[in-house]
């Protein structure tokens, strides 16, 4: 625990001009970021006596071991950066909204040459109209299957508009008029586009205009006595009332609004949001969090607000945002969200009427959702909890292990030998800090020997880091004090970028605050077999001088826990939450390790002889096999024959003729359950 005053500012140090500042701990790592109108005062509140301080802001506090600070000219500047900061450091004391599930939108992918209609989750694209979020995904389907009637927009997959645009046949719905066939051309590029525009002004809102123009074109067929014609127009008219119905008028004044209730404990908070277009509710989601810093409703509220907009921009931010409180300063937010929308953007406590009736429906939703977390929850994190306190007494250890790692190796009779190495804290998995390994050692099969070249890598990357930070020196040659921290037997080696781990530029990053995946040493150290591996595993931590992290083995025969210089496993009851735990983790890191291995091996299947023919790109390598028929009658024919392929010259040829000879199979291959000869398919593979 550090002493504030140890790295608290000098007097007349901190500016009070507006700006954000950033407490690091003593790994350098970003825990919190906070901005302030005047940065002297709001970092003097950090200072003072910590038995006056919210037992949450004194334990950020005594955790840091340094603050500092950036000047900006404006609270709205102080505001975006804030956000900035938060989205790339995650700092583990500020408030972080998660959403309960992943929402589905409507979008439409006005990017491609036929916008098509679908439903989407996850991370938002470039180019593409989103409309939602809806709370199911049915009801979305529901909407577009009543809607294709009137707009008939394209919702195929581009493999399927592919095949039916080469056989000149449409899918059902092309025959059915729910689309309008753009893949066999019954409407052009531009006729389809404004369908698709259409369909995105009456989801956005813009509906009396189209029904009133449907209404009148259906009343002018009728006097004109088509009443084919007439009678379709009426059933669009119906089916666009029956969308219309699905989502019921809340605000009569047809009102683009967003809004945002908070419900709050002492420990989390929920927010739920609903987005009201045309005075129609169209979209809801809901947030969740725990209340890491000492921050009021207010609080939630900006926080909220910078994570529902921090990544909008124009429609996407309503014209109005109604919240329970007002945040610090809302004149800052109010100019921050309106430069966000391009134009003025009401920010405001909805005082009586229909919005304030509607506040209280968001808030009895957010109410809800609070005590349906916490339900989940309770549960969740008392089984997790158990699960670690057993792992603890069963394997002696003096807390339970908060993070763990696991390892395991994989390989496919001795070839592609790969391990992967997978983080859980607090029982869960953490898989922002998974890691794969290439063993490049040695050749061929040798698990125990695999399992020490790992887990001596990830531990001379962890004490890299622990020199790089300052937390221990390494020893002087000659004389002078002994450095404290571990003892390592040698200098630790410089970096190895090509060490074969993925990705590896983390490690190699500046000191910047973002958390790195070999920073943080794990409590218990787990491998995925017997006696061997764990021995080779504690052999490795011996010989790094690391003594402080538990190691242990998960064997798969018996589900026997080994532990180091043990003749005898501990064996866990079959029931035991701990050993579950566990299992979990193992069978998670066998998963990740045999998916590498399994994607490794698929890349070197599919590689042909011709790759190795300098200078000869893929354009040159499909022009030679279309040309010959197969890599076999590539390798057949002479260099006069191989310098007729268009764009291959002489000195090509030969080098192809070279490359191919060098690369002959010794014998062909055979089917060993019919004894025929396989023959080469065009990537140079047997069939």
């Amino acid at each position: 625990m550090a002493d504030p005053s140890s790295y608290r500012p000098k007097p007349g140090q901190i500016p009070d001009s507006p700006g954000v500042y950033k407490f690091r701990d003593e790994h350098r790592r970003v825990i919190y970021v906070g901005k302030a109108k005047n940065l002297r005062q709001r970092l003097a509140n950090y200072f003072q006596d910590l038995a006056g301080l919210h037992p949450r802001t004194r334990t950020m506090v005594t955790t840091a071991a340094s603050v500092e600070w950036t000047v900006v000219s404006t609270e709205v500047e102080a505001l975006q950066l804030e956000y900035s900061w938060i989205k790339e450091f995650d700092p583990r004391f500020n408030v972080k909204y998660r959403d309960d599930k992943s929402y589905p939108y409507l979008a439409v992918t006005l990017n491609e040459e036929f916008p098509r209609v679908q439903v989407m989750r996850g991370a938002k694209k470039k180019g593409v109209r989103y409309f939602g979020p809806y709370g199911h995904a049915w009801a979305i389907r529901e909407t577009v299957d009543l809607m294709l009637r009137v707009f008939p927009v394209r919702t195929c997959s581009a493999g399927v508009f592919k095949n039916a645009a080469r056989t000149g046949r449409p899918c059902l719905l092309g025959y059915i008029g729910k689309c309008s066939a753009p893949c066999v051309g019954r409407v052009t590029p531009e006729e389809h586009r404004e369908l698709a525009d259409d369909f995105c002004d009456f989801m956005a809102g813009r509906t009396g205009t189209y029904i009133r123009r449907l209404e009148k074109d259906m009343m002018a067929a009728a006097e004109d006595m088509e009443y084919e014609r007439a009678a379709r127009l009426r059933d669009d008219v119906g089916a666009l009332k029956r969308a219309m119905e699905k989502s019921a008028v809340v605000l009569a004044d047809a009102t683009d609004a967003d809004l945002i209730a908070v419900a709050e404990d002492e420990l989390e908070a929920a927010v739920q949001i609903f987005h009201v277009r045309g005075g129609r509710v169209r979209g809801q989601r809901g947030w969740v969090t725990d209340k890491v810093e000492n921050v009021d409703t207010s609080g939630l509220v900006e926080h909220a607000l910078q994570q529902l907009y921090g990544e909008e921009s124009g429609d996407a931010v309503p014209k109005e945002v109604l919240v329970p409180a007002l945040p610090e300063d809302p004149d800052a937010v109010s100019q921050w969200l309106a430069d966000r929308r391009g134009s003025q953007v009401s920010l405001r406590i909805p005082q009586r009427g229909d919005k304030k009736d509607l506040m209280v429906t968001v808030q009895r939703n957010a109410q809800q959702a609070l005590g349906l977390h916490k339900t989940k929850r309770a549960s969740d994190l008392t089984t997790r909890s158990r699960a670690l306190e057993e792992i603890a007494e069963a394997l002696g250890l003096d807390t339970a292990p908060l993070r763990i790692e696991c390892f395991d190796i994989s390989h496919l009779q001795g070839e592609d030998v790969v391990a992967s190495m997978v983080v859980f804290e607090d029982g869960l998995a953490r898989k922002g800090e998974y890691r794969r390994f290439q063993i490049k050692g040695f050749e061929g099969q040798d698990d125990v020997r695999s399992m020490h070249e790992v887990i001596s890598r990830r531990f001379r990357r962890y004490l890299q880091e622990k020199e790089r930070t300052g937390e221990w020196e390494e020893a002087p040659a000659a004389t002078g004090p002994v450095p404290e921290g571990p003892a390592v037997s040698g200098p630790v080696p410089a970096p190895d970028a090509a060490d074969g781990s993925a990705p590896a530029a983390d490690e190699s990053r500046e000191d910047d605050g973002r958390p790195k995946r070999f920073a943080y040493p794990p409590q218990l150290l787990v491998v995925d077999g017997g006696q061997p591996q764990v021995a080779a595993a504690k052999r490795a931590l011996d010989e790094l001088g690391i003594d402080d992290i538990a190691v242990c083995g998960l064997a798969k025969r018996l589900e026997e826990v080994w532990l180091p210089d043990d003749d005898d496993p501990v064996v866990l009851p079959r029931s035991s939450e701990g050993l579950y735990l566990l299992q979990r983790i193992r069978d998670e890191a066998h998963r990740f390790a045999i998916t590498y291995q399994r994607a490794k091996r698929a890349k070197r299947i599919r590689t042909s002889p011709l790759d190795a023919v300098a200078g000869l790109g893929e354009t040159r390598k499909q022009a030679l096999i279309k040309h010959f028929g197969s890599v076999k009658k590539l390798r057949q024919a002479t260099i006069d024959e191989i310098c007729e392929v268009p764009g291959i010259g002489r000195r090509t040829a030969e080098s192809v003729a070279v490359a191919l000879a060098a690369a002959a199979p010794a014998a062909p291959a055979v089917n060993t359950a019919t004894g025929e000869i396989m023959e080469e398919d065009d990537g140079g593979s047997t069939t």
